[in-house]
């Protein structure tokens, strides 16, 4: 049986970029997935993906995000995809919150550009928004936006195939048996599906959320809502925490809310929109974007998080398990640190580079306290 130097379990943007930087590294690796890369019941799925810099006084994830930009740039680029959409992504909050004032000082530290607007120059600039609150204000990071995501995760994996990764669809149960994996160390970076594979370990570490995204037809002709009219959003004001991508590809207005939703079985769990989500949508939509309050609903999505106990990635060896590898946890903001994440796992398994205790199995929590925003 021919022997791999490392074998990656999870071809989603985690997998995808570990296996990429392994076989750049030299390594013979194979990867593996149950349905295909970005396939529709991952959290790497779907058509878009947020990709900013500002996370608060987190600076670590805010200098991830920027290294993540480049070589998400630098791939697209050799392969001739033009999947990164720059949009820019716009925060609103309110005046003196501590969230806001955090996340411009990181930015100012970590060297990227931004721009402040007042309330009025927001309600100037984005007129199809409905902004009275004066208190209001943004942040404007012009050279964030969004990333067609199920497209460029399949865009890694065939760039890693090229540099000789071996890709297989098949599915690793539950009750695996190491041995039938041919590859000296394992890599796991399934997602949702981690405290499935280790129940012992992560059933009660990481925690599965159903996510539900919605996607409404702007008005024929109405080209208020596409970039470059208008860009990513978050909107830290609102309880429900929405945040949005414009009109992409004629795909629709995306609409979500960053919360965690109900526990969620991802081979099981039905992926229909609810109704009370939607109504839930419609409101946000009449108080913030009137002109969509009655748009229909051209699609609708349900993924999922997979959360830590506050966010932190997980990213470290298993503690009994000398050549097994775990790199999950990306808890609803982990697409676009793809790259990074790649980059530091594959010096932590070949035993280099430095270890981030953020990062650490032993930071893991078994009761959710978010602080990764």
């Amino acid at each position: 049986m021919l022997t791999y130097d490392v074998a990656v379990v999870g071809a989603g943007t985690f997998g995808a970029w570990t296996a990429w930087w392994l076989a750049r590294a030299g390594k013979s690796v194979l990867l593996l997935d149950a349905w295909g890369p970005g396939h529709v019941r991952s959290s790497s799925g779907d058509e878009s993906r947020v990709i900013r810099m500002g996370y608060g006084a987190d600076e670590i994830y805010t200098r991830m995000a920027m290294r993540s930009l480049t070589l998400w740039q630098d791939l697209f680029q050799q392969t001739r995809q033009p999947l990164f959409h720059k949009t820019g992504v716009l925060w609103m909050a309110l005046d003196g919150a501590k969230a806001g004032q955090d996340t411009c000082i990181t930015l100012r530290s970590a060297g990227v550009p931004f721009e402040i607007l007042t309330s009025a120059g927001l309600a100037k600039r984005y007129p199809q928004m409905h902004i009275s609150d004066p208190d209001l204000f943004g942040i404007l990071e012009p050279g964030s936006g969004a990333i067609q995501a199920r497209r460029a995760v399949a865009t890694v994996v065939e760039a890693a195939v090229k540099m000789g990764v071996q890709y297989a669809t098949t599915s690793v149960p539950p009750d695996f048996d190491r041995e039938s994996i041919p590859a000296k160390t394992l890599v796991f970076a399934c997602g949702a599906w981690l405290p499935k594979l280790f129940p012992h370990l992560l059933g009660s570490r990481i925690f599965p959320t159903r996510q539900e995204v919605l996607f409404f037809a702007p008005p024929a002709g109405d080209l208020r809502f596409a970039p470059p009219h208008l860009p990513v959003w978050i909107d830290f004001v609102h309880p429900l925490g929405p945040y949005g991508i414009p009109d992409i590809d004629a795909r629709g207005f995306k609409l979500a809310f960053d919360r965690h939703g109900p526990a969620f079985d991802p081979d099981f769990g039905d992926r229909l929109a609810g109704a009370d989500s939607i109504a839930e949508a419609r409101s946000f939509l009449a108080e913030r974007f009137p002109s969509l309050r009655d748009a229909p609903l051209a699609e609708s999505r349900v993924c999922q998080y997979e959360n830590t106990s506050n966010g932190d990635f997980l990213i470290d060896r298993h503690p009994d398990l000398e050549n097994v590898w775990l790199v999950g946890g990306g808890s609803g903001h982990g697409f676009k640190h793809g790259p990074a994440v790649g980059e530091y796992a594959c010096k932590r398994i070949l035993g280099g580079g430095s270890a981030e205790p953020r990062f650490s199995i032993e930071s893991k929590k078994t009761a959710q306290q978010r602080s990764v925003f």
